[in-house]
């Protein structure tokens, strides 16, 4: 059985203010045409189908009419359930009448979820829907008051829906323990308790993970995040999104290959001094890619995001990297006591991470005894 796995798509994604609804659909269409050139059997998603509960219309337009070339149009069979940004009421509606048609849909998990069961030439695969659920809500299903995490939530809905199968796929939207974050994901939980062995899932011949948007295997390669559809954070700029392909042999032994998916515009941070970069752009890459500019000036600059954007129409973030500071640092001396040129040079070394020179000194207390006068001559 060959199989496609995919997740986080986070449909409906705002990004620095811009909407990615056109670059998702540039990617969903490679996937769907993967799915077709790979002849896949099934398509599983694992989780944060949209970016939030209530997604905008265009995400919903865009679901449904990828949901219909996979299922109506090339006859796949689909597995898709809801993420912890998604709504599973609104994600699940209609589960029951779609089913027949190759559409499995697993929004709200209520303790009463049955595997799905679908064919090979080597006979069944089981496939265990475990959709995103807080472990208070399993301890309430199960009627069990040793569920206090996410840990244990998970081991009890796995064994609840045990198959007696001897190949079977886990598709799951959860954060195991070891897996790479980057600054897109949201966290499960408060604490560090969101966290999941692997070893739950070392039974399947294949787990399809979401919520960690890092493409990744954990503790096995049959364990495995396929990472989102796209990069959605600037630390994600290094990253190459993909999807897995997914083959089962008859005694349940998986082969994995990552197809990458080409974005319509990349993700990408860019360092340089202001006028080079104005200049001479960098020849990697598209000037309307999505973009973050680290500038490495220290002097002040006059509009430059504007007159950045006029060369780059996709810059959305740009830093100053001589500003980087890491937090305020109490002085070991009251500050009542200490000169304003001295205070100004704290500041200064806190901000910059270098010291003030002779000259930078001289201007600053220069500055300093012109206002001194100018407030004198106003008090008279």
């Amino acid at each position: 059985m060959r199989l496609i796995h995919t997740a986080d798509w986070h449909l409906g994604r705002l990004f620095h203010g811009v909407h990615l609804t056109d670059d998702q659909a540039h990617l969903l269409d490679q996937m769907v045409l993967l799915v077709k050139d790979a002849k896949a059997d099934a398509v599983l998603v694992a989780g944060d189908v949209y970016d939030r509960a209530v997604p905008p219309p265009e995400a919903v337009e865009l679901l449904g009419d990828v949901l219909a070339r996979l299922v109506l149009d090339l006859g796949v069979k689909v597995i898709l359930i809801a993420g912890n940004h998604d709504s599973p009421q609104r994600l699940g509606f209609g589960a029951r009448i779609l089913s027949p048609t190759g559409l499995h849909l697993f929004g709200q998990a209520n303790g009463q979820d049955e595997p799905v069961i679908l064919p090979d030439a080597y006979g069944p695969v089981a496939f265990l829907p475990l959709p995103f659920a807080e472990p208070a809500l399993v301890r309430q299903w199960r009627n069990n008051a040793e569920i206090q995490d996410h840990q244990t939530a998970m081991a009890a809905r796995i064994q609840g829906m045990a198959a007696d199968v001897p190949r079977r796929v886990a598709v799951a939207h959860a954060f195991l323990a070891g897996g790479l974050n980057s600054e897109s994901e949201r966290p499960l939980s408060v604490g560090g308790t969101d966290a999941v062995s692997a070893d739950l899932f070392q039974s399947f011949s294949y787990a399809a993970l979401g919520h960690l948007h890092r493409p990744q295997s954990v503790g096995t390669d049959r364990v495995q995040y396929s990472g989102g559809l796209m990069k959605y954070s600037f630390s994600e700029a290094g990253d190459v999104k993909s999807v897995n392909v997914v083959d089962l042999d008859e005694a349940g032994n998986a082969r994995v290959e990552r197809i990458p998916l080409t974005p319509r515009r990349d993700v990408r941070r860019v360092r340089g001094f202001f006028q080079d970069l104005l200049a001479k752009p960098p020849e990697e890459g598209s000037r309307e890619d999505y973009l973050e500019i680290e500038l490495l000036d220290q002097g002040a600059l006059l509009e430059p995001l504007a007159r950045l954007r006029d060369v780059y129409p996709g810059l959305l973030s740009l830093t100053r990297v001589f500003l980087a500071s890491e937090g305020p640092v109490r002085p070991a001396v009251d500050h009542r006591r200490r000169a304003e040129a001295d205070l100004f040079a704290d500041f200064f070394r806190q901000v910059t991470g270098q010291d003030l020179n002779p000259g930078e000194r001289e201007v600053f207390e220069q500055a300093l005894a012109d206002w001194e006068r100018t407030r004198r001559e106003a008090d008279r």
